[in-house]
């Protein structure tokens, strides 16, 4: 860190982050030990629902009792948000940001999507994104390494954020629409979304690490769910074995028909038939998109039978399929953290992505794994 990132100060409202020299700092961060400070009192006001998830518990000086924030929630599963979240964590100024990292708002992305159109990159373009996707295997695998019983998934985001500045690099969903973390951490019953805190990996647990990194002008994104396995391999049970397998070949089986001339909504049909018949169901709330560029753009990637996405697939066009499968009902429930997405009956999801890029034969999987990736097939139970 240069004396310049250390004497800069910035606004830790989610929604600002502008350079301040303001002294109104949080008293309650102050008497837990941590200094935020705020452009204002409106400032301070407007951003206050998301940056109390710092505190700690009353009654708690070290922040070492974890706590779940929205006790009148009624949550589907057994998982409970574990709160306070650590702070936002830092990204040296001489790391190129994309425009949300201060205040969270992607402006350019908001503009691009006025457009709906397909980006088609150039082989200059598709230089930079093939960097990023070797370099987000590369952060998704070392993160996947540390998954075991224990390890709590603020500590895997730290893996991640740590390992993402190393390559130079900014996590991209780090302020996306006020994300704050640097990656998403989906347990059990959680799709997508999921906000990494205190909560602990037990065994038999499953969790999906979504990895996404901005380099040189242009995202990678990509993500993979794991075992929590430790000496006891008995609690990983069947449907968990099998709803990850069946998201794991709904993405492959889907990759294959990725080729010039494919239409984007016929691969929800194939993604479903497979789902379908492994007795799983397929969520259709979420879906994949074009990347590159842009964070996110089109097209619209749905993974269910009978969407209607537009758009047919050609030579140098990036995008991601990201199935995610649940063990029973498809429907989708949202946390009051805003973020958060489980399955409405509590049952486990499960989901995988890869960036892919069209070809003039086919498709190249950008962010393919390689010999040495954690994690991997494993047969189902019967």
């Amino acid at each position: 860190m240069s004396a310049t990132d250390i004497e800069k100060v910035y606004c830790a409202g989610l929604q600002c982050g502008k350079e301040t020299q303001s002294q109104l700092k949080c008293p309650i961060c102050l008497k837990n030990g941590i200094v935020s400070v705020f452009c204002d009192e409106t400032c301070y006001k407007n951003n206050y629902k998301a940056h109390k998830a710092l505190h700690f518990k009353e009654g708690d000086e070290t922040g070492e009792v974890a706590y779940n924030p929205f006790p009148k929630f009624k949550f589907s599963g057994d998982l409970r948000p574990n709160y306070p979240l650590t702070p936002k964590r830092y990204v040296p100024e001489s790391i190129e940001k994309p425009d949300w990292s201060q205040d969270g708002l992607p402006v350019d992305e908001q503009k691009n999507d006025r457009t709906n159109e397909i980006p088609v990159y150039t082989k200059e373009e598709i230089k930079k994104i093939r960097k990023a996707c070797l370099l987000g295997r590369e952060i998704l695998d070392i993160a996947a390494a540390a998954v075991a019983p224990g390890i709590t998934t603020d500590e895997l985001d730290k893996i991640v954020h740590d390992e993402t500045i190393k390559r130079d690099c900014y996590p991209s969903p780090l302020n996306y629409y006020n994300f704050p973390k640097s990656v998403c951490t989906s347990v059990n019953e959680v799709i997508c979304h999921g906000i990494p805190d205190k909560t602990i990996l037990k065994e038999g647990d499953i969790v999906n690490l979504d990895v996404s990194l901005y380099y040189q002008g242009f995202h990678a994104d990509l993500n993979e769910t794991y075992y929590v396995v430790g000496d006891d391999e008995s609690k990983l049970s069947k449907e968990a074995i099998n709803t990850v397998e069946t998201a794991r070949e709904c993405l492959k089986i889907a990759i294959k028909q990725c080729k010039p001339g494919t239409t984007f909504q016929e691969l929800g049909d194939f993604i479903e038939k497979h789902a379908t018949e492994n007795k799983c169901s397929v969520v259709k709330t979420y879906c994949g998109h074009g990347v590159g560029k842009y964070f996110h753009c089109a097209p619209s990637v749905p993974h269910y039978k009978g969407n209607r996405a537009a758009g047919v697939m050609k030579p140098g066009m990036v995008f991601t399929i990201e199935p995610m499968i649940n063990e029973g009902t498809w429907r989708d429930v949202t946390w009051p953290d805003d973020w958060t997405s489980t399955t409405q009956d509590g049952k486990r999801s499960a989901q995988f992505e890869h960036t892919l890029m069209v070809t003039e034969h086919g498709v190249e999987i950008l962010s393919a794994r390689n010999k040495k990736s954690p994690g991997g097939p494993r047969q189902r139970i019967k």
